[in-house]
Parts: C-alpha cells; structure tokens; sequence
C-alpha cells in the first residue's frame, strides 16, 4: 500500500493531530511512510507522538500558524500537503425551550468558538500553507476535514453544522483559485465513527440535552439509520486521506467525500 500511494518522503502537516480521528491520519500517514507533522496546541514544539515530530500551534493565531509552517519548512526543507482536521463542537441549542439549561442555548462564547477554531483556523491554516507550495512551484494538496452534518445538518448541534457546511464551501472555493498552480483542494466528510476517545461526559450530557434524550440512549441501532449498518472505522478515514493526499488521486478537487456508509437524510 505504501508504494501504491507514492508517499515516500511527502511531508504533510495534520491540524489537531495530537488526538482524535487527527491522530489517526497521522499513524495511517506515517505507515505509509510519509512524514506527517503534528500542528496542535497541546504539543509542545520538537516533542514526538505517534512516531511524528510535534509544533505547537493555536490555529486561531496567523502569528503562531505562520510560525508553525516556517518551522516545518525550516526542519524539513518543503512542504507537500495540509489536513485541516482541527476542530471543536459544542452542543447548543438555538432556543432552550424547557428553560432547565439555558447554558446549553447557542450564546456569543459558543458561537465565536466554534468559529474561531472551525472557520477561522481552517483559513489562517490553508492561506500559510498554500503560500508555501505557491512559493516551492510544485504544486501541493489542501484537505479539509469537516462532518456530514455540514451537509445534513444535525440536531442540537446548528452552529457546528454550519462551521463544517463553510469548510466545505471554502473547499470548492479554493480548488478553483488553486487549480492553475496544481494545488488540489479536498474535503473529507465523516459521519458516525467509532470512538476516539474525544467525548466527555460533559459532551455527552449537553449533546443528550440538546436532542432530548438521555445520555444512556445516545447510542443509535446503526442498522436503521446506516444503509452498510455499522459505525465507520478510523482506518476507513485514514485511508482516505492517505489517498486524496497521494498522485493516485491527481485529479480529485474543490469536492468533499462523504464518507459515512450510506447514511442521509434519504
């Protein structure tokens, strides 16, 4: 698989890489024998995780984004492709109609941070790293994770939605400004996955709130709703990335692969 994909050497940055579906695409990178680089604002700068060299970097700072691409680009002499996974949700409801958690309404906190990191990170992200293949003149590749509720939507969880409905939009966007310099814009879609470990109980509580059911009952029968009935791998995603990253998948821009087994409002 390794050799198939043509990865060998490829130096490749993956935002939010510390934890999560993020950390996943790192491994899947690194037994592909690309150099994934860990950009998270947990890590401290020069340590290693999951076999990957970390920077420090919070996405909602142009300062230290740009930092961070210089030091990749300082360390290892170029860089070929960004996975914007970075990201956060924040359960809201638009109104608090029973009134028990008014904290659980979408306020400015919630709202500006989801935002922040969702939208804002991708931006400051994309524009430092395509800067850089723009520089180099060999083109590059730009992937954007967002969710299938950017495109269906989902209960409890608007401004979220919304966050990922625009990270799709900037993915079409930018594929066309990108396109002549051959650097692809792609977005990845992933719908109900198998734990990563990411949800607290806190989460749990406000995303059961929200949609008005018991934290125990937030469980779903995958068969009724999941036409291949099952939730998704966190190997199914990486590969996927692995993929659109790779010259097996030159001519793939300015869409988003929805990768979440069938699953639509249909």
């Amino acid at each position: 698989m390794a050799n198939w994909l043509g990865l060998e050497g490829r130096v490749i940055i993956v935002t939010g890489g510390a934890s999560g579906i993020a950390n996943h695409v790192v491994t899947t990178l690194k037994a592909a024998d690309a150099v994934p680089v860990i950009a998270d604002v947990s890590v401290q700068t020069g340590q290693e995780l999951s076999g990957a060299y970390c920077i420090h970097c919070d996405v909602t700072s142009k300062e230290s984004v740009q930092a961070m691409v210089d030091a990749v680009v300082a360390k290892y002499g170029k860089l070929d492709a960004l996975v914007n996974v970075a990201g956060i949700n924040l359960p809201r409801l638009l109104v608090d109609v029973k009134g028990e958690h008014p904290e659980y309404e979408l306020d400015d906190n919630s709202y500006d941070k989801m935002f922040d990191i969702n939208v804002r990170g991708m931006v400051y992200c994309a524009q430092a790293c395509a800067r850089q293949m723009l520089k180099q003149g060999n083109g590059g590749v730009i992937v954007g994770m967002s969710s299938e509720s950017g495109k269906e939507g989902s209960q409890g969880q608007s401004a979220y939605s919304a966050t990922n409905g625009a990270r799709d939009s900037l993915v079409r966007s930018w594929a066309k400004e990108l396109g002549p310099y051959n650097i692809r814009v792609v977005g990845v879609a992933p719908g109900i996955m198998e734990a990563t470990g990411l949800r607290t109980p806190a989460y749990n509580t406000a995303l059961a709130y929200t949609r008005g059911v018991k934290v125990e009952d937030l469980s779903t029968d995958y068969t009724k709703v999941i036409p291949l009935g099952r939730d998704g791998k966190l190997d199914e995603v990486g590969n996927l990335v692995a993929f659109l990253v790779s010259d097996r998948a030159s001519y793939i821009t300015g869409t988003t692969v929805n990768i979440s087994g069938g699953k639509s409002r249909g």
